[in-house]
C-alpha cells in the first residue's frame, strides 16, 4: 500500500521528512545544483531532427514541450534509436511518438532529499518554476516552465564535490 511507503510519500510530497539520520546534503535545495538551461523540443520535431539535434548538442534527452507551455514528456536518444530500429517508429514520425509521458517533475524549492528518493525509480526529473501570468482580461493562471533535467549523475557530482566529511 503506498500511504505506508515513506519513499513513495515524500516523492509525491506528502512527508517531507523521514530519515532519522539524514545525510549533510539532505534538505539542500534543487536550485543549489545549479543546472544549466535543457535544450526544449517542441512536439513536432522528427526522430530523425531530434536525434541528430541531440547528438550535436550532446544531450542523452530533452523535455517535449508545447507551444503552450505544456509539458508532454521527454525524448531519450537510446529510446528513439531504439524504437526506431526496432521498426516502431520512422524516422520521419514526430517525437510524441517515443516520448516518456510519465515523468517526475521537481520544484527548484524542493529538497535534494526528495530529489534522491524521486531518482531511487527514476531515470531523471523535470526541475520546473510555477510562474503567474496574467492574460489580456487580468485573468491569471498558473505555467510550469522547465528549469532543467536532473539526473542521478547530477546529485552524485554535487555530493562528490561538496562532501562536507
Amino acid at each position: 500500500s503506498k500511504f505506508v511507503n515513506d519513499k513513495w510519500m515524500i516523492k509525491n510530497g506528502f512527508l517531507n521528512d523521514v530519515q532519522e539520520h539524514k545525510p549533510w546534503w539532505w534538505n539542500i535545495k534543487v536550485q543549489k545544483l545549479n543546472l544549466s538551461a535543457p535544450l526544449i523540443l517542441l512536439p513536432e520535431v522528427s526522430c530523425q531532427k531530434a536525434i541528430e539535434i541531440l547528438q550535436e548538442k550532446g544531450y542523452d534527452q530533452a523535455p517535449v514541450v508545447a507551444e503552450s507551455g505544456l509539458i508532454l514528456g521527454m525524448v531519450t536518444l537510446s529510446n528513439t534509436l531504439t524504437s526506431v530500429l526496432a521498426g516502431n517508429a520512422e524516422f520521419s514520425d514526430p517525437v510524441m511518438k517515443v516520448i516518456y509521458d510519465q515523468f517526475s517533475k521537481i520544484g527548484l524549492e524542493d529538497s535534494l532529499g526528495k530529489l534522491s528518493c524521486i531518482l531511487e525509480n527514476d531515470h531523471f526529473a523535470i526541475v520546473v518554476h510555477e510562474q503567474m501570468q496574467f492574460d489580456g482580461n487580468g485573468s491569471s493562471f498558473v505555467k510550469q516552465m522547465v528549469f532543467g533535467v536532473v539526473t542521478a549523475m547530477d546529485l552524485l557530482t554535487f555530493v562528490s564535490r561538496n562532501d562536507k566529511k
